[in-house]
């Protein structure tokens, strides 16, 4: 029996987060099919630690990334990796999730070598083709490039029907970062002596932050973290923890802010288990990241959002999530809100998961399986 060869390319932390249960329900499956794991390591570092994590060891690394490299070149280098890999391993199907450079380019380069796309994470639009930035037109052109398109939710799968996608190719399968979330948060950890046992340890509430955003670099970002500053002056009980992205833009503005500020700490990107358990942790999550969106309703962790626009409405709808923008009063007014009133923290720390129920990986297996069947 042949089996069917899959390639699943991605390049970030949060595609490896959420396509790891992909690949180990393809693999489950050897009799039907031979998964074939391509890294554009678009993100070094925060890569390597959800391979480690999830045990997988890539067929092919390209290993793209440079310093401050530019969205021109990671394209480009991207494209010309993976196209070599295509033609190498010739398979049946390329699998890309959600929104990134390398989702785009990957999809791009199967399409050129006619070899049919699955797109995880399908559907999400924000409408506004600049936030996020480049994301909202890599997730459309990826679109536009996919044979299955695999969709978190009805909401997402409406917006393909309104694209004109056809019916027969679009699948609700919930989200697969709920598929890992679950599997993390059952796994032990004890976090080693350092600012983060400290912090935990203290009694303060935990306002667990991230900030990446390519359009809040700037101007934007350094009124977050302004408001920061005004948030632990104004409340002495709480202990911000900020999981600090590499990237220079984010790094030098946070340090020249917030380095020296009492009760903050600037840490190290974090590995996702101990980053899930720090969430689970967490009296409040303020990002804007897209995927804790999805990770804080399924944990009842109120989400504050910094963006103008969201390409995850669902957490917004289900009252788990709010958009504050990036403007200091804002932010500063809105966690002091969840900070001070039980009632308004009550009413979005529940836990209301519209974005799955652990079991995305298996749905897109079985699609795979029924639509790709091995060869007797």
């Amino acid at each position: 029996m042949k089996r069917r060869k899959i390639l699943v390319a991605f390049g970030t932390r949060p595609e490896a987060i959420k396509m790891a249960p992909v690949v180990h329900r393809l693999r489950e499956r050897e009799d039907r099919f031979e998964p074939v794991v391509c890294v554009t390591a678009q993100h070094r570092e925060l890569l390597d630690q959800v391979l480690e994590l999830f045990e997988i060891v890539p067929d092919h690394d390209l290993d793209i990334m440079t310093e401050r490299q530019t969205l021109t070149q990671v394209t480009a280098r991207a494209l010309e990796g993976l196209t070599p890999v295509i033609e190498e391993e010739r398979p049946d199907a390329v699998l890309v999730q959600g929104d990134t450079t390398t989702t785009f380019v990957a999809a791009l380069a199967a399409f050129y070598q006619r070899v049919p796309v699955g797109h995880v994470e399908a559907g999400l639009r924000s409408d506004d083709r600049y936030q996020p930035f480049p994301e909202e037109i890599d997730r459309r052109l990826s679109s536009v490039l996919a044979e299955w398109h695999f969709a978190p939710t009805a909401r997402a799968e409406a917006r393909l029907l309104a694209e004109d996608v056809p019916p027969s190719r679009v699948f609700v399968t919930g989200n697969t970062v709920i598929d890992a979330l679950q599997e993390a948060v059952e796994k032990e950890y004890g976090f080693p002596p350092g600012p983060i046992a400290d912090a935990l340890g203290s009694g303060r509430r935990i306002v667990l932050m991230t900030a990446h955003r390519r359009e809040n670099w700037g101007e934007p970002m350094r009124d977050v973290f302004g408001a920061v500053r005004r948030l632990v002056g104004r409340f002495d009980d709480i202990h911000v923890l900020f999981s600090v992205h590499p990237n220079p833009a984010v790094r030098e503005d946070a340090e020249s802010i917030l380095g020296e500020t009492e009760r903050v700490d600037l840490l190290e990107p974090i590995d996702y288990l101990p980053f899930v358990k720090l969430m689970d942790s967490a009296t409040v999550l303020l990002t804007d990241s897209g995927g804790l969106q999805e990770e804080g309703p399924a944990l009842g962790k109120p989400v504050l959002v910094m963006r103008n626009v969201t390409e995850r409405p669902e957490a917004v709808e289900s009252g788990t999530a709010r958009l504050v923008g990036t403007h200091a009063e804002r932010i500063v007014d809105e966690v002091s809100l969840l900070l001070s009133s039980e009632k308004e923290y009550a009413r979005m720390a529940k836990a209301a998961n519209p974005f799955g129920d652990g079991h995305a990986a298996e749905r897109i297996a079985d699609i795979l399986e029924r639509d790709l069947p091995a060869d007797s």
